[in-house]
């Protein structure tokens, strides 16, 4: 049980070769516990700023995801439909249904992400590939812990 007042964007992993965005930005936040036994262990917020140019790939979960649009207006695919959409639009993405999101805009766009669970598996459809990695396939799926990120 806790309230999370600040946090720190951290840039994203430069080693994923799947995912390689080094002007973007991003939070994963979990209920800390703090002192206190009882705690939300079941939800985890991402926090994006994507920057301009820069795309999250086609990729699926098997768990579902609610994305809500902060700021920007990015171009949003979920499963055979992509539409550019504004501040305030919820998107919400049942599990194993392809995703993505373009900056396709010339300012950063933030957005929450938020799971029903604390492990959050991915696979990626297509790459943002880092460099010396573009002929390579997207790796096999893989499963994120959350607090273990959170708490690294």
């Amino acid at each position: 049980m806790a309230i999370v007042s600040s946090f720190d964007y951290a840039p994203f992993d430069e080693s994923d070769p799947d995912d390689f965005r080094p002007n973007s930005h991003w939070a994963l936040l979990v209920d800390p516990g703090g002192s206190s036994e009882v705690h939300v262990d079941d939800i985890t917020l991402i926090i994006e700023e994507i920057a301009p140019g820069d795309r999250i790939p086609l990729h699926t979960h098997p768990i579902n995801e609610v994305i809500v649009i902060q700021e920007g207006s990015p171009e949003v695919t979920l499963g055979d439909d992509t539409q550019q959409v504004g501040a305030g639009t919820v998107v919400f993405i049942p599990a194993g249904t392809p995703h993505g999101t373009r900056n396709a805009g010339t300012c950063p766009i933030r957005i929450h992400a938020m799971f029903p669970s604390e492990r959050i598996g991915i696979q990626y459809l297509e790459r943002n590939p880092a460099p010396g990695t573009e002929s390579d396939a997207p790796q096999p799926a893989f499963t994120i812990n959350a607090r273990a990120l959170a708490e690294a």
